[in-house]
């Protein structure tokens, strides 16, 4: 299961999230870090020495989505919390859907109507 809350602040183009995951098992942060930073469409943001975090200004202009201020939940057993900074207009929900769709066809999981 996934939680999600919207941060609304006037911004010019950049929605806000703090999103909590709930996972089977207990979750690496490192880990989860990694492939966070790995992953297409993320740029991780997360360097609290130097005051680094996702923000509406930053992300604004951007197509990635900044990740950070990734650490354990602690209200819940096996969850990572973190928050996401995107633009809204380069990285809204339609590009999501055909990014999602793209992983879908090239991992088999989508899968063209067979005709007749």
């Amino acid at each position: 299961p996934v939680s999600c809350t919207a941060v609304r602040i006037p911004t010019s183009r950049a929605h806000s999230e703090n999103i909590v995951a709930l996972f089977d098992k207990p979750v690496d942060v490192a880990a989860a870090r990694k492939a966070l930073e790995e992953a297409p469409g993320v740029k991780l943001v997360d360097n609290p020495e130097k005051l680094e975090y996702p923000m509406p200004l930053t992300a604004t202009g951007q197509y990635d989505i900044e990740v950070g201020r990734i650490r354990e939940n602690i209200a819940f057993d096996n969850a990572l919390e973190f928050f996401v900074c995107g633009d809204q207009l380069l990285r809204g929900a339609a590009l999501n859907a055909v990014v999602v769709a793209e992983a879908m066809v090239e991992n088999g999981a989508l899968k063209a109507k067979a005709t007749v």
